[in-house]
């Protein structure tokens, strides 16, 4: 658990600009171990470039912008009061904190410290009390089944897992019968193009269906960051051999006037070709 002192003065950060990309294997310890360092390092970066557009409050499934307010693949914000809500790879908790002002009874769950010390800090400087939060990893949920109505997760912890079929099961154990579990990522598709926001973006060199991960290596070749690829039918047959029903796939289209860039979204991309995905899924059974 994290405790509710108030955070020591944000640092520095120090990020990996040295770091070279290459594909190849990487296992579950060994991208838990790189993520949870990548994270640590660049919260405060990270919070600091994207945190106007994330707001304090704000539940955006992706850099397309759209809100659970308007979305509400939740469910109608009313019906989420009183409800047990799990984010997962919550960072510093700004949907958790939009979860909290309908009524809701959120746990916000990140592997990275300082990601969730950003999360003590936002609440200090808005004089509210602090979300609950839960360092851990999303493959290993330290919670009781069935504690939670419903989960989700907006482009946290599962890109980052190397077994993403385990984070499926375990997020089916704690979400009760008839819960949901929602989530976004970047669309599948986009593996199979040059994460570059302008028209080098909008040609295809890799294979879709090269499912290697992304990493990123330091000097001596140790991982400094790592994401996962799967297919859209991988992600399917995830959920279902979980437990999970798909009931929606949700790929947001770019709006009319947005026009800022966030990494390899942007306007011109946006308009061509999918990036992000959201999953909304139901547990069944009992």
């Amino acid at each position: 658990m994290i405790d509710d002192t108030p955070p020591e003065p944000l640092p520095q950060a120090t990020g990996d600009d040295d770091a070279d990309a290459v594909r190849r294997d990487s296992g579950a310890a060994e991208s838990s171990r790189a993520n949870r360092g990548w994270w640590d390092r660049n919260a405060d970066e990270y919070q600091d470039e994207h945190g106007s557009f994330l707001g304090d409050a704000r539940f955006t499934w992706c850099p397309e912008g759209l809100d659970e307010a308007d979305a509400r693949l939740l469910g109608d914000p009313a019906s989420l009061r009183g409800r047990r809500v799990l984010e997962i790879g919550a960072g510093a908790a700004q949907c958790s904190r939009w979860l909290a002002a309908q009524g809701a009874l959120p746990v916000a769950l990140d592997l990275s410290h300082r990601q969730l010390q950003h999360s003590l800090r936002i609440d200090q400087q808005l004089d509210r009390e602090p979300v609950p939060l839960v360092q851990a990893d999303a493959t290993e949920l330290p919670f009781a089944d069935g504690s939670f109505d419903l989960a989700c997760s907006a482009y946290g912890a599962v890109p980052f897992a190397a077994d993403t079929a385990r984070l499926m099961t375990e997020v089916h154990r704690v979400v009760r019968p008839g819960g949901h579990w929602v989530f976004s990522v970047t669309h599948p598709i986009r593996w199979a193009f040059p994460d570059e926001p302008g028209p080098e973006g909008l040609t295809a060199l890799a294979s879709y269906f090269d499912r290697t991960p992304y990493v990123e290596e330091d000097d001596a070749g140790a991982a400094v960051y790592v994401e996962h690829h799967r297919t859209m039918g991988d992600r399917v047959r995830e959920l279902t051999l979980a437990g999970f029903r798909l009931v929606d796939l949700v790929e947001p289209e770019w709006p009319e006037g947005l026009t800022s860039e966030w990494g390899g979204w942007s306007p011109l991309r946006g308009r061509h070709i999918p990036g992000t995905a959201i999953f909304v899924c139901v547990r069944d059974g009992s």
